[in-house]
């Protein structure tokens, strides 16, 4: 068995990191987006994270718009991480020395890939009994669907969301439109994250209701992730057989709450559905006294003449440009907000101010933009979070098997 990795310019050894799980290691055998999103969290909180890609790297280095022959996503998506090439069929004996040094293992082949690779639970837990490991799949590692192959979209349909994100019945012959990103492999990634994070307290805590001394195997899946989103309406369906429908921009428990054109052809979203709000809203519209009108002098009221209240509050908003009726519903405490873009969202001095917007400078792409933390630890300033984006395939081959496996480089 070839016990050599693959020669790969060699960049900078990493830097310390800052963050609360600064010293765990994991490693990442996966590709795609579920489980490399997942580490892409744990290295942004300071975890070591090594990412194994084939040869040819992690496909998804081919996906989305590209500079210089490299994908910009991938600047986001590798982030923090130290990428090894390893042909996994070959060089087994290498992931197995990697998975013995690590306290976390995220994999998200399909069912039963880890185990036709000879990296199984059972033969990890042999090198390293406390290894805790994530398993990311389309619908789990057992069941009748087990064994079909699935996306993100897959994730939303058979998981209830994307019946919802259509059009309300009878108004439209188009199918309900995905999300836009997806969402399905995030909210997996999110829930592995979570599990692992529970797992190690419990391996590691003296305070666990049940202390394990070994790692634990956690099974997370694109379907169930987006099933547990949906909020009541599993017992809504048990109760009397209801089936939530499709309402489009609109929310059907609650009134004013949609989405209305502007004068400058932008849409702006209106929460004004308490009470207080809805009277500060009606000043706004000219119209104060829609708030003691009995059709909407309180929430259930307003939902059952929710189609006359948005066509009164989309006569006003079609009277404005987006951002002057932003304005005037922020100055009365309405809440509201255009609906933002990317573009935007990078001008947006708020998000700015957080630094929820990061300037990057990539090596391989140039100058560029990053998403910043979405968890904040107070000492972190936001910018601490992105040590390094995304390397090339096999960057840090030769760091990675001198420095973390004391083996000889180079050949």
């Amino acid at each position: 068995m070839d016990s050599s990795l693959p020669t790969r310019p060699l960049s900078s050894k990493p830097g310390p990191r800052t963050g609360p799980l600064v010293g765990l290691k994991v490693l990442e055998i996966g590709h795609y987006i579920a489980g490399p999103f997942a580490t892409r969290i744990l290295a942004d909180l300071g975890a070591e994270v090594v990412k194994i890609e084939p040869p040819g790297g992690d496909p998804i280095r081919s996906w989305g718009a590209s500079a210089n022959g490299h994908s910009v996503w991938f600047s986001v998506h590798g982030r923090n991480k130290l990428s090894v090439t390893l042909d996994l069929k070959r060089e087994r004996d290498l992931a197995l020395r990697l998975a013995a040094r690590a306290d976390v293992l995220v994999e998200n082949l399909r069912p039963g890939g880890i185990e036709r690779l000879g990296l199984g639970p059972d033969v990890l837990h042999r090198e390293n009994p406390g290894l805790v490991i994530a398993r990311v799949s389309g619908y789990g590692q057992d069941g009748p669907y087990r064994d079909r192959p699935s996306f993100g979209a897959i994730g939303e349909a058979l998981g209830g969301l994307r019946h919802l994100t259509g059009y309300p019945p009878g108004t439209t012959d188009l199918p309900p439109p995905r999300c836009g990103i997806s969402i399905s492999d995030d909210l997996a990634g999110l829930y592995a994250v979570i599990g692992l994070l529970a797992a190690l307290w419990q391996r590691d805590s003296g305070r666990a209701a049940h202390p394990r001394p070994t790692g634990r195997v956690i099974d997370v899946n694109l379907v169930e992730s987006v099933l547990s989103l949906m909020e009541g309406m599993l017992p809504e369906y048990a109760l009397d057989g209801r089936i939530r429908q499709p309402s489009g921009a609109a929310i059907r428990t609650a009134a004013p709450s949609n989405t209305y054109p502007t004068q400058d052809g932008r849409w702006l979203c209106i929460a004004g559905n308490s009470d207080p709000i809805f009277q500060r809203l009606s000043a706004v519209l000219g119209q104060p006294a829609l708030a003691a009108d009995p059709r909407f002098i309180d929430n259930p009221a307003r939902v059952a003449h929710a189609a006359e209240l948005d066509r009164l509050i989309g006569e006003w908003t079609r009277a404005h440009t987006a951002a002057e009726a932003e304005a005037l519903l922020e100055e009365a405490e309405v809440p509201a907000s255009r609906l933002y873009d990317i573009a935007d969202c990078a001008a947006d001095p708020h998000l700015l101010a957080r630094g929820a917007i990061q300037k990057v400078d990539d090596p391989l792409i140039g100058h560029t933009l990053h998403p910043g933390p979405a968890i904040r630890f107070d000492g972190d300033p936001p910018s601490s979070v992105i040590s390094w984006p995304g390397p090339a395939a096999g960057a840090h081959n030769d760091y990675v098997k001198g420095e973390l496996l004391n083996l000889p480089t180079g050949s």
